[in-house]
């Protein structure tokens, strides 16, 4: 139970006894009343969680009062969905708790103050004409203002007008002026409301929404999946369905994969539904996020756009959600508790009678896989919005390069394709997945590569001079010579963002560059002031990583460069040539979405891989039924679930022995399924191993993975594997469960 009061102290939950008349009807989730404080005063409570016995003596257990009737609350249906999370993911219930309730913690409201006159005309000219013969220039300054403007914001007449407190307290007691204060919300967005022109729906896209519409009138809230080609104005159909919520007096969420999308997103929704459409992402103050929460609760604003966070924003009348580029890695959180946007999406709508809409060009195979069992509704866009065609793919081998003497980062065609571009006064954007100034630091002698102290991973090179490691932070001057053999051939792998920034200065010295990544996005406003920036054609070329091929819409973009499609297939992990295909699809389509037609060059070692032939061909069903195939063969999820269960302690020995006893629990279970003979396919538990980085700020890192067809039996091992640790006094390291993780341990 937690109590409905905003203060530290009583953040925590909280044990009642169940009266027997309500023991059937009560569940997570509901508002209840109960005696609280010495006075046993009576308020507001939420059940978080049932349980059949406590520590706390049964005799000193407070009873509750009543359930309380009504509509429930979107605090109410936020409750039950953490209570979901917990049992679905696992984590805490006070860790599900903390990820779908807003802060508790109370941020001072802000402030409207504004100085008003308090004197007629002719009072007011008196009193300019005594303040100019007194010399009183700060008097005589704001009242020469307020004759023209009566009322007057605080921050003007302090900060611009340079008017002193002591003067402005003057005023005030001669009776000239009054202070009137009163409080306001912080809004995040800062946008003109010049309205766009409305856009004409295909006759797709129209036969979309109008299907979409009818079948939640008819009751089917199944969820859809809009699978677009790059440019079908997927985000048009998103309008179109959530203008019609709001003609039904429904409010709505826009989940968008990263903040970088937010610019782009925001003003073209804000240009259609005007200063009811709000934002919430990471970037926000405590304060702007606690308003918007409040504006949304008392149905001031219609729309909230964001990323994973966004769908905790506490809507009472919420009916759609909206997943853009469904299939980002983004969705999937990363802490406890590890879930997934999609399928939390789907169980907040169940709770509240809602929709969810999703798209993406490439989307993930879970899925695409449920569409094609019917468990979502399918529909298909194929054709660009604006009639053009898909950009033309030209795939590079930098085998055939190096052998025919190319040894730069470019390949000819793609030197030639930007020289091209820059004469025609057209753009382009060249992606790599990749940070910084180099990839690692390596001696080219022994082949001794330089590594973070504190986590197994290399560190990169950074402009400065500086090697920096990505994890932890951590960084150090660059070598000089090497410190296992004292060889001077101590040297980066050149191929970061920084370095691309360089060598293009040096072959097209006119050119106007922007780089975006990691490093240039570090500040509140940075992504708006790029992505502005190029989209009013203030540079030539876009360099950068992932975050610059997810769903951007630049007109005069003709051209993309991939300068190293590969890299991505290198990873140690399942999902490598799904990330590639998608990656690849998602860069080649920022091409030619205007009226020109548009190119990309993909430049890659292995130009035969399957991930690089379908994307090349923008082939999704080419490439689905292929990687599926090896999905089916070792049990990868969306054929089968994993559960990750992963273990972490300073001292090694610890971590390794709390992740031993996990994999014999969960081995123990699948053979007792096995015995049982359930007709389900086997159990699989791989492990205990050391993650794939195996340290991490000292802190060491196992891991177990159980493979079954059936989620439930991998709820079990959890559930198994938690209740073994509660019963440990001192429990092996720390634990934490991922369900069909999307990264590798």
């Amino acid at each position: 139970m937690i109590v409905d009061i905003s203060h530290e102290k009583v953040d925590r939950p909280f044990t009642y006894r169940i009266p027997e008349e309500i023991a059937r009807r009560l569940r997570p989730g509901m508002r209840v009343q109960i005696p609280f404080g010495a006075g046993n005063t009576l308020r507001t409570g939420y059940v978080t969680e049932l349980v059949r016995e406590t520590s706390y003596p049964a005799d000193r257990l407070k009873q509750i009062a009543a359930i309380l009737p009504g509509e429930e609350e979107p605090e109410q249906k936020m409750i039950a969905l953490a209570a979901w999370m917990k049992e679905h993911y696992g984590s805490t219930m006070i860790q599900a708790l903390k990820t779908v309730l807003p802060a508790r913690r109370k941020v001072a409201r802000k402030e409207k103050k504004e100085v008003c006159l308090a004197l007629d005309s002719k009072e007011a000219a008196a009193a300019l004409q005594e303040y100019e013969r007194k010399h009183q220039a700060a008097k005589a300054r704001l009242m020469r203002e307020l004759i023209e403007e009566p009322v007057l914001p605080w921050e003007l007449v302090t900060k611009k007008l340079c008017i002193p407190a002591s003067t402005l307290k003057s005023l005030g007691t001669a009776g000239a002026i009054r202070v009137t204060k009163a409080d306001c919300y912080r809004n995040p967005v800062k946008l003109s409301p010049a309205a766009a022109a409305r856009k004409k729906l295909s006759s797709a896209q129209e036969q979309i929404v109008r299907q979409m519409m009818q079948g939640w009138e008819e009751g089917d809230l199944r969820p859809s999946l809009i699978h677009g080609i790059t440019g079908s104005g997927k985000t048009e159909v998103y309008l179109s369905l959530i203008e019609g919520m709001i003609k039904k007096g429904k409010q709505a969420i826009f989940l968008i994969p990263e903040i970088a999308l937010t610019y782009q997103t925001l003003l073209r929704i804000y240009q259609k539904f005007g200063d009811r459409v709000s934002v919430m992402n990471s970037s926000l103050s405590p304060g702007e996020k606690q308003d918007q929460c409040l504006r949304a609760r008392n149905g001031q604003i219609d729309v909230i756009i964001g990323p994973r966070s966004a769908l905790f924003v506490p809507f009472p009348r919420l009916g759609l959600i909206v997943i853009d580029e469904e299939h980002e890695t983004s969705y999937k959180s990363e802490t406890m508790p590890k879930y997934h946007a999609r399928e939390t999406a789907v169980e907040l709508a169940r709770l509240n009678g809602a929709a969810v809409v999703m798209g993406s060009a490439t989307p993930s195979l879970e899925a695409y896989s449920r569409a094609k069992s019917g468990e979502y509704r399918l529909f298909t866009l194929k054709e660009r919005m604006n009639g053009g065609c898909l950009p033309r793919i030209y795939v590079e081998d930098l085998r055939r390069e190096l052998r025919e003497g190319n040894r730069t980062i470019f390949s000819r065609r793609l030197q030639d394709a930007l020289r091209e571009r820059l004469e025609k006064g057209e753009q382009s954007m060249l992606f790599l997945n990749r940070r910084g100034y180099a990839g690692f630091v390596s001696c080219r002698a022994c082949g001794y590569v330089c590594k973070c102290p504190h986590c197994d991973v290399s560190l990169s090179e950074h402009r400065g001079g500086r090697l920096v490691c990505h994890y932890c932070g951590y960084a150090q001057p660059a070598l000089r010579r090497c410190p296992s053999c004292g060889s001077p051939y101590i040297l980066g792998f050149k191929a970061g963002t920084e370095q691309i920034e360089e060598q293009l200065g040096r072959f097209y010295p006119n050119a106007r560059v922007l780089r975006m990544d990691g490093d240039t996005t570090r500040t509140k406003d940075s992504y708006e002031r790029i992505l502005s920036a190029f989209s009013n054609r203030e540079a030539d070329i876009l360099v950068g990583t992932q975050m610059i091929v997810k769903g951007h819409d630049f007109p005069n973009v003709t051209l993309v460069g991939v300068l190293a499609a590969d890299l991505s297939l290198s990873v140690s992990d399942y999902r490598a040539g799904e990330r590639t295909f998608q990656l690849l699809t998602q860069a080649a389509g920022r091409a030619g979405r205007g009226s020109r037609p548009g190119e990309v060059v993909i430049q890659t070692y292995q130009p035969d891989h399957y991930s690089i032939r379908y994307a090349a061909g923008q082939d999704y069903e080419g490439f689905y039924r292929e990687e599926m195939v090896y999905r089916r063969l070792m049990s990868y999820p969306p054929a089968a679930h994993i559960l990750a269960i992963q273990l972490a302690c300073e001292q090694e020995e610890t971590a390794m022995e709390g992740a031993r006893e996990a994999a014999l629990l969960a081995r123990r279970l699948a053979q007792r399924w096995e015995d049982e003979k359930d007709g389900t396919q086997k159990t699989v538990v791989i492990g205990p191993a050391p993650a794939f980085i195996s340290k991490i700020n000292d802190i060491y890192r196992y891991g177990v993975y159980v493979k079954s067809r059936d989620y439930g039996k991998l709820t079990a091992v959890k559930n198994a594997v938690e209740t073994l640790r509660s019963r440990q006094e001192k429990p092996k390291g720390s634990c934490q469960f991922d369900f069909d993780p999307v990264h590798t341990y």
